[in-house]
Protein backbone atom coordinates (compact mmCIF):
# COMPACT_ATOMS: atom_id res chain seq x y z
CA UNK A 1 0.00 0.00 0.00
CA UNK A 2 1.19 3.17 -0.83
CA UNK A 3 1.60 6.00 1.96
CA UNK A 4 -1.28 7.77 -0.38
CA UNK A 5 -3.36 5.25 0.10
CA UNK A 6 -2.52 4.35 3.61
CA UNK A 7 -3.99 8.25 4.38
CA UNK A 8 -7.73 7.90 2.53
CA UNK A 9 -8.38 5.03 4.91
CA UNK A 10 -10.67 6.10 6.93
CA UNK A 11 -10.37 5.14 10.70
CA UNK A 12 -13.09 4.81 13.45
CA UNK A 13 -13.08 3.73 17.11
CA UNK A 14 -14.79 0.65 17.98
CA UNK A 15 -18.08 2.43 19.24
CA UNK A 16 -18.35 4.04 15.29
CA UNK A 17 -17.16 0.78 13.67
CA UNK A 18 -20.31 -0.72 15.87
CA UNK A 19 -22.48 1.92 14.37
CA UNK A 20 -21.13 1.96 10.75
CA UNK A 21 -22.04 -1.73 11.12
CA UNK A 22 -25.07 -2.14 13.12
CA UNK A 23 -23.56 -4.43 15.65
CA UNK A 24 -21.93 -4.23 19.35
CA UNK A 25 -19.22 -3.34 20.06
CA UNK A 26 -18.31 -6.86 21.31
CA UNK A 27 -18.83 -7.71 18.01
CA UNK A 28 -16.55 -5.88 16.32
CA UNK A 29 -14.08 -6.65 19.07
CA UNK A 30 -14.61 -10.22 18.47
CA UNK A 31 -14.41 -9.79 14.58
CA UNK A 32 -10.98 -8.08 15.03
CA UNK A 33 -9.46 -11.25 17.45
CA UNK A 34 -11.25 -13.80 14.62
CA UNK A 35 -8.76 -11.34 12.51
CA UNK A 36 -12.25 -11.18 10.13
CA UNK A 37 -11.05 -7.26 10.26
CA UNK A 38 -7.82 -5.63 11.04
CA UNK A 39 -7.24 -4.21 14.17
CA UNK A 40 -5.49 -0.58 13.99
CA UNK A 41 -4.16 1.27 17.00
CA UNK A 42 -2.77 1.09 20.21
CA UNK A 43 -3.65 -1.32 23.22
CA UNK A 44 -5.55 1.29 24.88
CA UNK A 45 -7.28 2.77 21.52
CA UNK A 46 -8.48 0.12 18.83
CA UNK A 47 -9.11 1.46 15.03
CA UNK A 48 -10.90 0.02 12.06
CA UNK A 49 -10.77 0.95 8.47
CA UNK A 50 -14.24 2.17 7.17
CA UNK A 51 -13.57 1.28 4.05
CA UNK A 52 -12.76 -2.56 4.89
CA UNK A 53 -15.87 -2.70 7.21
CA UNK A 54 -18.08 -1.94 4.38
CA UNK A 55 -16.37 -4.25 1.98
CA UNK A 56 -17.39 -6.87 4.94
CA UNK A 57 -20.88 -6.20 4.48
CA UNK A 58 -20.80 -6.27 0.66
CA UNK A 59 -19.39 -10.10 1.00
CA UNK A 60 -21.88 -10.88 3.57
CA UNK A 61 -24.85 -9.73 1.40
CA UNK A 62 -23.76 -11.15 -1.93
CA UNK A 63 -24.13 -14.63 -0.36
Amino acid sequence: MTEQENRRRRRVSTELAALAMGVSEATIRKWASRRKITRYGGPQRAEYDLDELFRLTRRDDSR
